[in-house]
């Protein structure tokens, strides 16, 4: 053999040996940076970690919807000649949204959480607490409900009422809290800690930004850019799940048409009314078992909410359990009757000419983490990070002076002696009473137990104060999806 072909061998095999060691050498997962070369999640070179193939998993009580185009808006007569919501054309990101409505239970389970762990904080307790005073009404015996709707075993399955759209966000934000907290019990990354109080409350935003420091469970995940200790849980992880919220109004009427069923390769074959096919109110050849039986709880007509005794068709007085009636083609209940539901939206009429074809949505504030004079982050007496507002766009394009009838410098304000003001939705002239529709206005949609049937269909809209509550509106939650639609682990 020549000198050469000794010295290419022997080089090659120098090469094979090295790339081989530098393999083994820390325990890596194998996978190597596409830019660099350098092997991932190997602690003798940093230990930057990085795991392929993330699936985001469903949080208890979600269901999947994968999102698409549709049309949005009222596409039957509008009868009420709102002319709020105008069909257009939009696109919804993929999400996941709770099967039902939010159940009394899982109300009592809320307010129990909160007198367990703020004992002392009265305000807390009555801020999250239901208006069961909603029941009440001048010429109508509901007594018995005001007393026992929301505590009594009988009624646990069925919707809350009585919330308001602040109370149901506030309880998203509880929500996430509590399952990213067992998320991290559950893989033995944390300890049950039954008994923290005041600011050493687990939030998911305090536990990022390293402000919750709890007990190491059994299974604490090793830091490998140092040579030995553990670390906290970061977003790049995918341990823990994003944030519970109220649906975008136009997440919300996505899901409830379920228009999944009614398609054939790309073409939609029938634009339904209402979340089920046909324009009748009963079940008809498609569910034999429940023929002739109304498929929603809502009222009939003048003072029939529930039919004939000894024949009983919707079947419940006033609300009724929330999986009473069968689902939609997505596996949800009661997208319509029974109770409306808040979405996340402020209202305004002519939203469908102003919003984007693209996640469409008013009512966006963005904001910022508050911070002392040193960068620490500020947290409040329950330990939850303090925010400032940033930018409000829920005026955007909005009441601006193209829209006016005169001109004026604020179009918010009651006042309009006000340098001669007028706002788009103004009140008196003498500033006493306000606009019916203000920037804290939020679309409620669904139709109830009290409602005829022209509003259990999924393009009708209405609107209330965020402070305000009824017995006829409730709530569910949705979350965002991360990343490819078709890559879920349900």
């Amino acid at each position: 053999m020549s000198i050469k072909r000794i010295l290419i061998f022997v080089g090659l095999l120098t090469i094979m040996s090295s790339c081989s060691l530098f393999k083994k050498k820390g325990g890596g997962s194998g996978e190597r940076s596409a830019t660099t070369g350098w092997e991932y999640n190997n602690p003798d070179n940093g230990g930057f970690e990085y795991k392929s193939g993330y699936e985001q998993a469903a949080g208890p009580g979600l269901v999947y919807v994968q999102g698409g185009t549709f049309t949005m808006g009222r596409v039957e007569q509008d009868v009420m000649f709102n002319w709020n919501n105008t069909p257009r054309r939009v696109t919804v990101a993929s999400f996941y949204m709770d099967e039902t409505e939010v159940r009394n239970v899982d109300w009592r389970e809320y307010l129990h959480w909160i007198e367990r762990v703020y004992p002392d904080d009265k305000k807390e307790f009555q801020k999250a607490l239901p208006d069961t005073l909603v029941w009440r009404e001048e010429l109508s015996y509901n007594e018995p409900y005001l007393e026992n709707y929301l505590r009594h075993p009988a009624f646990s399955d069925y919707p809350v009422v009585g919330v308001s759209w602040v109370q149901a966000s506030n309880y998203c934000k509880w929500r996430t809290d509590r399952v990213n907290e067992q998320i991290l019990i559950d893989n033995g990354i944390l300890t049950l800690d039954a008994a923290q109080q005041g600011q050493e409350v687990f939030t998911t935003e305090s536990y990022y930004a390293g402000l919750y420091k709890g007990v190491d469970g059994k299974s604490p995940i090793e830091d490998l850019s140092k040579e030995s200790g553990n670390r906290r849980v970061k977003q790049s992880d995918g341990i823990l799940l994003p944030r519970y919220r109220l649906p975008t109004e136009a997440e919300w009427e996505f899901a409830a048409l379920g228009l999944q069923g009614n398609t054939k390769g790309e073409l939609l074959t029938e634009r339904r009314i209402y979340p089920w096919n046909g324009h009748h109110l009963r079940y008809g050849n498609d569910d034999k078992k429940n023929r002739g039986k109304i498929r929603a709880n809502f009222t009939r007509s003048r003072g029939d909410l529930m039919g004939l005794a000894g024949h009983l068709n919707d079947g419940f007085d006033i609300t009724g359990p929330v999986t009473q009636v069968g689902s939609n083609d997505l596996g949800l209940y009661g997208m319509a009757g029974n109770v409306n539901e808040w979405v996340y939206d402020v209202y305004r009429p002519l939203s469908s000419m102003d919003v984007s074809e693209f996640q469409p949505i008013r009512g966006n504030v963005y904001t910022q983490y508050r911070k002392d004079a040193d960068g620490n982050l500020q947290r409040d007496e329950h330990g939850r990070l303090v925010k400032d507002t940033v930018a409000n766009y829920v005026n955007f394009n909005d009441g601006d002076y193209q829209s006016r009838i005169i001109l004026g410098d604020d179009w918010t304000t009651t006042d309009n002696k006000k340098k001669g003001s007028n706002s788009m939705y103004p009140g008196d002239p003498a500033g006493n009473v306000k606009p019916r529709i203000d920037d804290h206005v939020r679309v409620y949609k669904g139709g109830s137990w009290k409602d005829r049937p022209y509003w259990l269909s999924p393009g009708s809209r209405r609107y209330t104060n965020e402070n305000s509550s009824t017995d006829d509106i409730g709530f569910r939650c949705a979350m965002t999806h991360l990343g490819d639609p078709d890559n879920i682990d349900n």
